[in-house]
């Protein structure tokens, strides 16, 4: 039986490239090629050197994305280099045209240092209306979007973090619903303080979950040893694991109403399972094998299973996010992506599923819902608007 993985390589040897450049404007005339190339280009070009904001009437840069990678953290792959990369950030590019019509254009940089990849992206900003980071390992990726957040007036996003968070924190909400939970009284436990584990804990505190108990391959997150910590894991320190609690990570999930894991696969047994509270929500994101599997979860007494495995029910994909949430930056001219923006992209795709229709095997909805790009847009730039980022 050939795998998917088979059927994959072929697929790619055929295509060559999954996207392609193709043109808006017919060249069959003299005429034609006066307007679109010189000499009447020129004119354009003087409007855009006298305002450059007007590049975003006359130029393809307020509907592209530059998606760029180093090439460090693929998939389940790791550091794979940049041309290794290229079929996912091409696959990305695709993700962002037939989901939300963005126009986006992979970048594969052969670099690792982060303030290089600084500069590149800084000199390469005025050709693209927002930048999308992917698959940099931290916390080298968080560096490297902060500061370009900082010196960029266009949207920065990083959806290995901020993706992975909102989609997330979009399966809690439902989740929490059907199993009729307060947020802020509820006990999470998170496995894996890296890119998309750092932003889910931050988005938890943000959605108003209270207690929260991280773990990493040290063990758990507290307030010792902090002169060993990276600056993204002190952060998580300071506002995680309030009464410092250094037991394993077995002993944190007894008696706890949700456990994340974005880290690696087996580390949770049924056991670990079934001695959570009543109703318990397993979210086992590791990929592409999780920390324990669906069914393994669902026979220790998790109420409501969800995994990054399209095999599975409740798949918590990114690509549930950022079609839409891009789309809304544009929408309001967006110069920045705010942790506002992010959460009403979050109560969106919850809300899309009306509350009569949510089940333990349906929380999330389809990529393919034709509502879904739409709705997200229409509540992240009402956000956008709301926080004053806007041009």
């Amino acid at each position: 039986m050939t795998t998917i993985y088979e059927k994959a390589l072929e697929a790619h040897k055929t295509w060559q490239g999954k996207i392609e450049v193709t043109s808006k404007v017919k060249l069959e005339t003299k005429e034609d090629l006066s307007l679109a190339y010189t000499p009447g280009v020129a004119e354009p070009c003087r409007k855009i050197q006298e305002n450059p904001e007007k590049a975003y009437d006359y130029t393809w840069k307020g509907n592209t994305v530059a998606v760029v990678t180093d090439g460090t953290a693929v998939l389940g792959l790791g550091d794979i280099g940049p041309e290794a990369a290229l079929p996912v950030m091409e696959g990305k590019a695709l993700l962002f045209k037939e989901f939300s019509g963005i126009d986006a254009v992979p970048i594969c940089l052969d670099t690792k240092d982060p303030q290089e990849i600084i500069t590149i992206i800084k000199a390469i900003a005025p050709t693209f209306g927002g930048i999308n980071l992917e698959d940099i390992s931290a916390p080298r990726c968080v560096e490297i979007e902060r500061a370009l957040i900082e010196e960029l007036d266009i949207p920065i996003f990083h959806d290995d973090q901020h993706g992975t968070a909102i989609v997330t924190i979009a399966a809690l909400i439902n989740a929490l619903k059907i199993v009729n939970k307060n947020v802020s009284d509820i006990k999470v436990v998170v496995s894996g303080t890296g890119a998309a584990g750092s932003a889910i804990i931050k988005m938890l505190v943000d959605f108003g979950v209270e207690e929260i108990i991280a773990y990493n391959i040290n063990g758990v997150v507290g307030k010792e040893n902090q002169n060993q910590m990276s600056f993204l894991e002190k952060e998580i320190a300071s506002i995680t694991n309030k009464e410092n609690f250094k037991g394993s990570m077995a002993e944190a999930m007894s008696g706890a109403d949700v456990f994340i894991g974005v880290s690696a696969p087996k580390l949770v047994s049924k056991e670990m399972v079934s001695s959570m509270n009543k109703d318990a929500i397993v979210f086992a994101m590791a990929n592409p094998e999780s920390e324990i599997t669906y069914q393994e979860a669902l026979g220790a007494g998790a109420k409501i299973v969800g995994t990054g495995r399209s095999d599975n029910p409740n798949q918590i994909n990114n690509v549930l996010a950022f079609p839409g949430l891009f789309k809304g930056a544009f929408m309001a001219k967006a110069t920045k992506i705010t942790d506002n923006m992010k959460l009403s992209a979050a109560k969106a795709i919850a809300d899309i599923i009306p509350e009569s229709e949510l089940t333990p095997e349906y929380i999330i909805p389809s990529v393919f819902n034709e509502n879904l790009a739409e709705i997200i847009t229409k509540e992240v730039s009402a956000a956008a608007i709301k926080d004053g980022v806007i041009r």
